[in-house]
Order: C-alpha cells, then structure tokens, then sequence
C-alpha cells in the first residue's frame, strides 16, 4: 500500500536494489580477478638452501654490513603498533650476502626488535628468512647501535618501518655511524622510513649531511593515504624534514620503485624499492651485482611504472612479452590493489584502467 501511494518511494527503492546487485557484481568479478588461496604457490616453508640465489657463485667474503632496525614498538603515544618492516630487512639481508657480505643486525635499544609483518606482501625470501636460523638468530639478538664499530663495516643500511620516525633521528649512536662511515667514503643506505636516521647527521665540517643532496624516502601521499592523522601522530613527517634540512626530494609514482643515488649515498622510496636500493649499494661498494631472477612483485611493479609512464596499451604489451616468457611471473595482485588505491583516491580513469590491466594478466595467465 505504501508503496503505491509513493511512487517514488517504490523507485527508489528499486534503485537502491539495482545498485547494490551492480556492485555485488562488480565486486565478485573483482575478486574473480585476484588467484585463489589454493592457487597460489606456498611459500611458507621455504629455506634459504632452495634459492639458487643464495647458494650458487656467491663471492668470497667480501666485508660486512650493518642493518638497523627500529626498536619503537608503538607510534609515540597513539597507542598503534609498529616495527620494522620484514620485507625491508629480509630482501637487502640476502642481496648483501649473496654478494659475499656478512651481515650484522643493530639497533637502538638492542635484543629482540618487535618486526610488522604484511602476509599480503611476503614472497620466498621473506619465508626463507623467517626460516634461516642464523638470520633469525641475528634478528631476535640485535646489537645496540652504540656498541658498534664503525670502521668494521663497508655499509650501513637502515631499515624501514614507522618506527624509525620514533628512535632513529635523535640517536646519537645512529648519527657517529652514518658521519664516520659517510666521511670514509663508505656507503649509507636508507629505505621507506629509514632516511629518518639522516635528518639531524652533521659532518665533521660543519655542513649537514643532506644539504643539496638527492634522496628518496617514504613521501607525504604515501604516509597521508594510510594514516589520515600522521601529521599529529609522527614527530614529523618525513618528507617535510629532509626538504626542511636542504633535500632535493626525488619523488616517484605512489607505491612503486624509486631510489636516488648521489655517489656512497643511496635511498629508496619504500618497501618496493628495497631490491633495487640493496644492489645499488653492493654497486657503489666496487662489485656488480650478482645475477638475480626478478620477482613476481616485481614485475608487476614494471608494468605499472609503463603505465603511469606510456599508459595503458604499452603496458599490456609488456604484460603478453611477460607470459610469452614462460620463466616469467607476475603478481597480478599488486596491480589489482594499486586500482583500489587509484579508487581511493578518487582517479575512476586510473581505477578502471589498472582493473583492465589486472583483467589482461589474468587472460595472458589462462592461455599458458
């Protein structure tokens, strides 16, 4: 009776019905998109004898280098856990010691660090890692920074992780670190939110390490994106700070692969950047990279730098040479949640368009 007294009411209720079928629509051929569970390669219980990365022509020793890891367990005072970032530290661990370096883990407060880990993110370095007895061994017994030698190692590498905004720019430690090894022409490294252990270094000269220096790091539309209220829950945000202390700041796409690298310096933006940035820093040590097999993750990152670079066509056609390489992979997941991300954002040309190129790869997938 109500409703054919108000007709509108009648339409509009067939409305609101349309819409919700159309989304749920939408939303299962979404996910129709993404691998199952159960199609997808377990990883879990890889060791680090399995990769021939790690065992095969990997170089007498060639010196050691230094991961710092966060000690911060939470955001200041917001009471939101943090940590440092696994995939920041296991990927750069393994490409140092596949180029014949040894390793040591550090930081601030030393012991047992807490560690964020993103199931979503991990591939098999990752698992191989959390399965490597002498990593993990190396990981729950950090050294303290102020315990370390400087002049014992080539490199320094801080890793990422929101906690380094926390305990990384006024240790003391931290700073003697990165000047002397910095002033003996030594690299530092420094990935996603590491560079924060180089905003307050000066050199024995005087000058501020970073003044007119290139360097990348976690930006503000990274950092906003994820935690609307970060201007009040950092002491800083950190792309303000190093162009507040001289930076040229060299910003690449949201979420994607980019370093800088200004002579024994070398910074990556974030958790993607971390293979590139770690093989830069084995190049500025004196050595070529050894030959390593991309991951899935990132191919899938390639595609996507083709499209923010060339579009959408030049992308697929990267995406058919992909899986007409039959030893290529791709994680086709990557591109799916940079379109809801691009949704987020409110780009519905982006959105839709990296929807078409998740679309694409899963076709090229099926073909074989």
């Amino acid at each position: 009776m109500m409703l054919k007294k108000y007709p509108i009411l009648k339409w509009s209720l067939i409305s609101l019905v349309s819409l919700l079928l159309l989304l749920f629509g939408f939303g299962w051929w979404f996910m129709s998109l993404i691998p199952k569970k159960e199609e997808r390669v377990d990883f879990t219980t890889t060791k680090p004898s399995e990769l021939t990365y790690l065992t095969q022509n990997v170089p007498p020793n060639r010196g050691k280098v230094l991961a710092v890891v966060t000690s911060a367990k939470t955001m200041g005072n917001s009471g939101k856990k943090t940590g440092y970032e696994l995939t920041e530290l296991s990927r750069a661990y393994y490409v140092f010691q596949a180029n014949g370096f040894e390793v040591d883990i550090a930081s601030p407060k030393g012991g047992e660090p807490q560690v964020i880990i993103d199931d979503e993110d991990m591939g098999k370095y990752d698992f191989a890692f959390l399965n490597d007895s002498t990593a993990q061994r190396k990981a729950k017994n950090t050294v303290p920074v102020d315990r370390i030698v400087p002049s014992g190692y080539e490199a320094v590498f801080f890793v990422g992780g929101k906690g380094a905004m926390f305990d990384f720019p006024e240790n003391k430690a931290i700073q003697h670190i990165v000047r002397e090894l910095y002033q003996a022409d030594k690299v530092v490294g420094a990935v996603c939110h590491g560079p924060a252990a180089l905003v307050n270094v000066t050199l024995d000269n005087g000058q501020h390490l970073l003044q007119n220096k290139t360097v990348s790091a976690f930006t503000n539309e990274e950092e906003l994106l994820l935690i609307p209220e970060a201007a009040e829950v950092f002491p800083f945000l950190l792309q303000d700070k190093l162009i507040a202390q001289g930076v040229q700041f060299n910003e690449g796409a949201m979420y994607l692969e980019q370093i800088s690298h200004e002579k024994n310096l070398v910074t990556g933006q974030n958790p993607w950047s971390t293979w590139k940035m770690a093989e830069t820093m084995v190049q500025e040590m004196g050595y070529t990279p050894k030959y390593r097999k991309l991951t899935p993750e990132e191919n899938a990152v390639e595609v996507l730098n083709t499209y923010e670079a060339s579009g959408s066509q030049k992308a697929k056609a990267l995406i058919d040479t992909m899986y007409r390489d039959k030893h290529v992979e791709l994680e086709r997941i990557l591109i799916a949640k940079h379109s809801l991300i691009a949704g987020m954002q409110g780009d519905i040309r982006r959105f839709f368009a990296l929807i078409g190129l998740t679309s694409h790869a899963k076709k090229m997938a099926e073909r074989g």
